[in-house]
């Protein structure tokens, strides 16, 4: 969620240089990229001191056994990297680590990074591996004692935190899904990895330039496949600020101390209550008069403006907690319609996705997945382990221990799946919400024109 190097990444995006290419046609700030840039320009005595520079993710396995090698991951969804240089890799498990020949040094060179180059690489990653890769020798002593576990323990190179949900969801279908010899099948499903940000993670097995989507990432996340990364900076966060600026926030808060319930839960009870009192055959028709644009912190995908804001349409004088169960519906559904224009966005650029899967916290909030099946009108899997971001991070060390020959081979033996949530078949719930996603979609709009007469009057 950091946003501090918006200008940086509107620099490094006007250089146009091919890299760009392979996350969306742009850099977003929230990449390493602009943040590095920031540190350079802002922090200039910090910037001389770095020994390496680091996703939290590669971090720690470095931390854990003493080798700096990278993450295909990270490398690729975050820094630039092109991963597909390493195609001819693919069959080598006996490979530890890869010479990093991913990076583009006429890039760093002209964002004016260029001493990132020096050393082969030496700060940002001279040797890079697929997730999962046992690194060094396992776990180091002063790591294991520290942790309470014997050294020598296999760590796999990581992923970051989605995408490790990803790895721990994307095989949590019905049996009659999983043949062997149909590669395609994981193709038609999206991952939501829905927290305090959403990310949208898809594969397939051609590259798919999709403007404004991050990606095709190769082997960024199941090895052999190309990534797409769609997603919406703040969702948990944008549900949190509705709920915790609201006149009625503490209130609410302590009913559902009282109640020893959650605040969201309290939230859908309290909908579901209105709902009979108002004798709406369903929940969502109580947001007839309010619709929100979700993008608070800018969008990520698949429009790509940092400065997007967001809008919320129909107040009144009403700081009743009721009032605030509107504004959190309405959020919600907000929310929905996001993915829906992601998802609506890659398959109209040549994805097949007609199923999706959901992990992180706001996919146990039972409205939250609902309204999100019926806007999308596809099913929802959950997983049968709630915490697949974990499971993901286990099947890495699985395959770390040689347990498993691969990635694919894991997921398919550790994942599974539990609930399904299937959209609602009354027509009047479909017309509804594809008013609602008209005007979301118009709010957009909308904000745009507005943009546009301001500068021009300030001109």
């Amino acid at each position: 969620m950091d946003h501090r190097a918006v200008d940086q990444a509107e620099r490094i995006n006007s250089s146009k240089s091919p890299v760009l290419e392979y996350c969306g046609g742009a850099v977003s700030p929230e990449m390493e990229p602009p943040k590095l840039l920031w540190v350079k320009e802002n922090l200039q005595e910090s910037w001389s001191m770095v020994f390496r520079w680091m996703d939290l993710s590669d971090w720690l396995s470095y931390r854990a056994t003493g080798d700096d090698t990278r993450s295909l991951c990270t490398t690729v969804c975050k820094w630039t990297y092109l991963g597909h240089a390493h195609m001819q890799h693919v069959n080598d498990n006996n490979s530890r680590d890869m010479e990093a020949c991913g990076w583009d040094d006429d890039f760093w060179e002209e964002i004016g990074l260029g001493d990132l180059v020096e050393g082969h690489h030496a700060k940002i990653g001279r040797s890079v591996a697929f997730p999962g890769h046992p690194l060094g020798s396992g776990l180091t002593p002063t790591a294991a004692k520290e942790l309470g576990l014997v050294p020598g323990i296999a760590v796999g190179t990581s992923l970051i935190d989605a995408h490790a949900g990803g790895v721990g969801v994307i095989e949590s279908v019905l049996p009659s899904e999983t043949e062997e010899h149909d590669k395609e099948a994981i193709c038609n499903r999206m991952v939501l990895v829905c927290g305090t940000s959403t990310c949208h993670m898809a594969v397939s097995q051609k590259k798919l330039f999709i403007p404004g989507v991050w990606g095709p990432f190769w082997s960024a996340m199941v090895p052999e496949y190309w990534l797409t990364e769609g997603g919406q900076s703040a969702t948990g966060a944008l549900l949190d600020h509705i709920i915790e600026s609201h006149a009625a926030s503490t209130l609410l808060a302590n009913r559902a101390a009282s109640q020893d319930i959650s605040v969201f839960e309290l939230l859908n009870k309290m909908l579901e209550t209105m709902r009979v009192e108002q004798n709406l055959s369903f929940v969502a028709a109580l947001t007839e008069d309010v619709h929100v644009l979700p993008d608070f912190h800018g969008n990520r995908s698949p429009i790509a403006d940092p400065k997007a804001k967001g809008v919320i349409y129909g107040l009144t004088l009403d700081t009743s907690e009721k009032q605030l169960a509107l504004l959190y519906l309405a959020a919600v559904q907000g929310i929905a319609y996001g993915t829906r224009h992601i998802v609506e966005h890659c398959n109209a650029n040549g994805h097949k996705i007609n199923t999706l899967l959901a992990c992180g916290g706001l996919s146990k909030n039972s409205i939250f997945m609902q309204e999100h099946a019926d806007i999308i009108g596809c099913p929802i899997i959950l997983p049968r382990e709630s915490e697949s971001v974990l499971l993901g991070a286990a099947i890495l060390g699985a395959v770390a221990t040689r347990k498993y020959h691969n990635l694919r081979e894991a997921m398919k033996a550790m994942n599974a799946p539990g609930e399904v949530i299937h959209p609602s078949k009354d027509p009047k719930v479909k017309k509804y919400h594809d008013a609602k996603y008209k005007i979301f979609r118009g709010l957009y709009e909308q904000q745009l024109s507005y943009r546009s007469m301001i500068a021009e009057a300030l001109s």
